[in-house]
């Protein structure tokens, strides 16, 4: 069955999962796609971290994942948490754990208490006789504290007990299958067999969240189609080690945007890699990007604007597609607790006669700049009508305060 979005492209169904509550949020089956994030802060350095997670909460991170990999840490997490509560932030915290998970659990019950999902990696829980132990603890603690659980394999840490079964299975084969399918075929087996295990320990299917990250488009919507075609757990998207700027960028958007048109994922995170000294809710913005120009989810007003070409020889209106998309952005955090819907909106910022008039006629509100010899008027149209023309050095203050008119008169207060 083929259904279309609210801008008209067409969208596969969502895959059929479970449901799980992570804290407040809902991941899977009918709800929306979660954004998700993670801090680099120290996790012991509670002003560091209650600064950032507050900041990627702000920038929209509807879950926030932070690192507990010693006692230090795990005992900060509650104060973490208090801290977010007096400054009104509720996002979920998502404790992330390798190698000693078990340990500062049990030692430190108040973290588990404070934490609203546990993200493990069975390639990471221990080797030889203590690996079944060592999980075995993490889901029993998961289930005294009924928190759900992200199984995240990596082929970075893949389970080794699992790889060489599988390498031995595809030995025995009359055809034996490339390297690659090889690895894909463990990341899939270790993130079934361990979501298995954790129901069989107790953990309801409900509780369980799977994900399996690679740093390559191609094998990550390899597994993710096999994984969504084997299981009905709600799915964690991620291309890990994606890198900096522009190539993580491409790549992140490249390998979810397929699997997400196809229907598989329900949980998401960009993984950039900051630029010294960058921030950190960059990877927040991209994946609401995504969803956004995808037609998933709407989170902000988009702003069109133009490329320009040889007819735009001023900068003006790259200058005034700026000002809007900083000015949006700034308002939207006030306007999201006041106005429905005002997120839906569409404006336009264009540079020449060419494309201009009939851009800004689909937008909601848009403006038409002149271009290189045409007339210096810049008319401005709403809802498909042009309603004035704007000349001289105000533009800029006096466009956005055209927009600040249209959400308040167009967009119903909510109620407090």
């Amino acid at each position: 069955m083929m259904v279309f979005s609210s801008t008209g492209t067409a969208l596969s169904t969502r895959r059929r999962t479970r449901l799980v509550h992570v804290g407040r949020v809902a991941v899977g089956s009918d709800a929306p796609v979660v954004v998700q994030s993670m801090t680099n802060t120290d996790t012991a350095n509670l002003d560091a971290t209650v600064a950032q997670v507050a900041e990627l909460a702000y920038a929209g991170s509807e879950l926030v994942r932070i690192t507990v990999n010693n006692e230090a840490s795990a005992r900060t997490v509650p104060r973490i948490r208090e801290r977010l509560c007096a400054q009104g932030i509720d996002v979920p915290l998502v404790g992330d754990f390798h190698y000693n998970g078990h340990a500062l659990l049990a030692k430190v019950p108040e973290c588990a208490v404070a934490l609203d999902k546990f993200r493990i990696n069975p390639g990471n829980v221990g080797a030889g006789t203590r690996r079944d132990s060592q999980f075995a603890e993490l889901i029993e603690l998961a289930c005294k504290h009924n928190k759900p659980v992200r199984i995240g394999v990596n082929w970075g840490s893949l389970d080794q007990t699992v790889l060489a079964r599988v390498m031995d299975e595809n030995a025995a084969r009359a055809a034996p299958l490339p390297a690659e399918a090889v690895m894909r075929e463990a990341l899939v087996a270790s993130a079934l067999e361990s979501a298995s295990r954790a129901e069989s320990l107790g953990l309801a299917g409900e509780c369980i969240i799977l994900s399996a990250k690679v740093s390559n488009v191609q094998d990550l919507i390899a597994v993710y189609r096999e994984l969504a075609r084997r299981c009905e757990y709600p799915l964690h998207l991620g291309l890990t080690e994606a890198g900096m700027g522009s190539k993580g960028i491409v790549a992140s958007t490249a390998a979810m945007a397929v699997l997400l048109q196809e229907g598989i994922g329900d949980t998401i995170r960009v993984s950039l890699t900051p630029e010294p000294g960058g921030n950190r809710t960059q990877e927040v913005v991209v994946a609401q990007e995504i969803l956004q120009t995808m037609g998933l989810r709407a989170f902000m007003p988009m702003v069109v604007a133009c490329p320009g070409c040889g007819r735009t020889t001023s900068t003006f209106f790259q200058e005034l597609a700026a000002h809007v998309q900083r000015h949006v952005r700034d308002k939207m955090p006030q306007w999201r607790t006041e106005y429905d819907g005002v997120e839906n909106m569409t404006l336009a910022v264009m540079g020449c006669v060419v494309n201009g008039p009939g851009e800004s006629r689909h937008a909601n509100v848009g403006i038409s700049l002149p271009g290189s010899g045409e007339e210096p008027a810049a008319p401005v149209f709403v809802n498909g009508e042009k309603t004035v023309t704007l000349r001289g050095g105000d533009i800029a203050a006096e466009f956005t305060s055209l927009i600040d008119n249209y959400v308040a008169s167009h967009y119903a207060r909510k109620s407090v």
